[in-house]
């Protein structure tokens, strides 16, 4: 598992592509932060964090899009699931390869973070971490839905255009579960995300909130290796 996340990272960054999606989300936040944040004297990061997680629905396809279908189309996916690691353990080094490039953008919001406290802010501890937390589990919970639509394709493009209608649609799910009711309504919110991020982006820490991203991102691992157990046994 550790050398196929070295690969997959070597990867990122032997090529241009993690650079510029760090760029971007830098570029993007930066504007967020200087127009929503310092103009508007706000000091909180919290308010930061909330709008830009809707940039992953955008940034995470891409960054995900080719973890996958890469080594479908190139038939070196043959290799992987003949190898010594399980399907399991490829499906979480590549997981985790995505996931640490979207360590580095996280790493990066530490910076707004300390020009509050340059600027005389007072950011409320509890709130600084339950926001930040929420953003790891959102973003882990993102990388695994984008992993699993690299997964069904080997196609690149197909595969980015899967992972952001799904992360779109998890977006705007409470909106949706605002026109249901009922035993529908309890259905479509096993898929509400962002209500459980409110919730922590405020400070509330509960513990069921965090299983509850831990568990979303470990069934969509899991579908994952479902899908590729199942190209594998229909190949023959």
């Amino acid at each position: 598992m550790l050398a196929i996340w070295k690969r997959e990272v070597q990867a990122y960054f032997y090529q241009p592509i993690a650079y510029v999606l760090i760029g971007l989300f830098f570029l993007i936040s930066s504007i967020y932060f200087t127009m929503g944040t310092v103009a508007s004297g706000y000091a909180e990061i919290n308010y930061l964090l909330q709008n830009i997680i809707f940039i992953f629905t955008f940034i995470i396809p891409i960054l995900t899009m080719r973890i996958l279908t890469e080594d479908r189309k190139n038939g070196t996916e043959v290799l992987l699931v003949t190898s010594p690691s399980s399907i399991t353990q490829i499906v979480l080094g590549k997981f985790l390869a995505s996931f640490t490039v979207f360590m580095v953008m996280f790493l990066s919001t530490f910076i707004y973070l300390a020009i509050l406290y340059i600027l005389g802010g007072a950011p409320e501890i509890p709130m600084v971490i339950g926001g930040y937390l929420a953003f790891l589990l959102v973003g882990a919970s993102f990388i695994s839905i984008g992993v699993f639509a690299s997964s069904l394709t080997e196609n690149q493009i197909v595969a980015a255009i899967i992972s952001f209608v799904i992360l779109l649609l998890v977006n705007l799910m409470d909106a949706i579960i605002s026109f249901t009711s009922g035993i529908l309504a309890k259905i479509l919110s096993v898929f509400s995300l962002m209500s459980r991020y409110s919730d922590m982006n405020s400070g509330i820490l509960d513990i069921t909130s965090i299983i509850y991203y831990l568990s979303f991102t470990a069934v969509f691992i899991f579908l994952t290796t479902r899908v590729i157990d199942k190209r594998r046994w229909s190949q023959g």
